[in-house]
């Protein structure tokens, strides 16, 4: 059945302050039915649990360091699917499926009805804060270091509430930490617009920014590379949520800085 489902059109990807969204459900799939990778993508999951797909979802799947939105799916009053996380289909490319499970054993929905999407407000917008201030954070590093440190890289993030740190190659020293506090709280001060953008190969050769090509395998056949822009500090390849401008991030802490094996890791926190 899977691979008769068209890709998910990612509606987070063009607007993230969409908070519900009217969409058709193209699979409910029971959690004892799915292929073993995806039952691994649940760990959690029993015989209890579904995992539905939609033409389009506004749910972020965890993934680029971002943690997965959670909410509810719904007809009318009476069907209610509770969304406890959220993943890219591990077997059908492009696919996003919902894990939860349903209210009520009886009442569930059907492939190509119409249901409403609605999602954890809150924790969309702290996940926002965090993964534009993990950009301000890299960006702000790379600025202060990048001639300074042999071998300076930028490598890869996560932005989850507890766990927020950047990964750099190269030995970044303790007494930095006070210089990228500072370079942090600046570009947050300036409220600096964060903008979002499709380009292709030739858009990152255009900007000197051949280092940032992705892997052609992470968009679809023919399709553009979405990046992130904070105006006046850096461009990201990035397909997650992000606040309007820099301010929104609130307050932002580097709270330390680890060295291990030639490379650093400096965490943050948001308030």
């Amino acid at each position: 059945m899977g691979s008769t489902v068209a890709r998910t059109y990612l509606a987070f990807h063009h607007n993230a302050k969409l908070y519900k969204l009217s969409t058709v459900v193209s699979a409910i799939k029971p959690f004892s039915s799915l292929e073993e990778a995806n039952k691994l993508l649940f760990k959690t999951g029993t015989d209890n649990d579904f995992a539905v797909v939609t033409e389009k979802t506004i749910f972020h799947p965890q993934g680029g360091g971002q943690p997965s939105d959670e909410g509810v799916m719904t007809k009318g009053d009476d069907v209610v699917f509770r969304v406890s996380t959220v993943r890219m289909d591990a077997v059908n490319d492009g696919q996003v499926l919902h894990f939860g499970r349903f209210d009520s054993s009886s009442a569930k929905f059907q492939v190509g009805e119409t249901i409403e999407q609605s999602i954890d407000v809150e924790k969309r917008l702290l996940y926002s804060r965090l993964h534009t201030a993990g950009h301000v954070l890299g960006a702000a590093v790379r600025h202060l270091l990048e001639k300074e440190i042999p071998g300076f890289d930028e490598l890869k993030a996560s932005h989850f509430p507890d766990t927020a740190a950047c990964e750099f190659q190269g030995s970044i020293e303790g007494k930095w930490k006070e210089p990228i506090q500072k370079k942090v709280d600046e570009y947050i001060d300036k409220a600096m617009p964060v903008e979002v953008d499709f380009w292709d190969e030739e858009d990152f050769k255009k900007n000197g920014l051949e280092r940032l090509i992705p892997d052609r395998s992470l968009a679809p056949p023919g399709e553009k590379f979405r990046v992130v822009k904070i105006v006046g500090a850096e461009v990201y390849p990035c397909g997650g949520t992000h606040v309007d401008t820099t301010d929104l991030c609130g307050k932002t802490t580097v709270k330390k800085i680890s060295r291990s094996k030639g490379n650093s890791r400096v965490s943050y926190a948001v308030n």
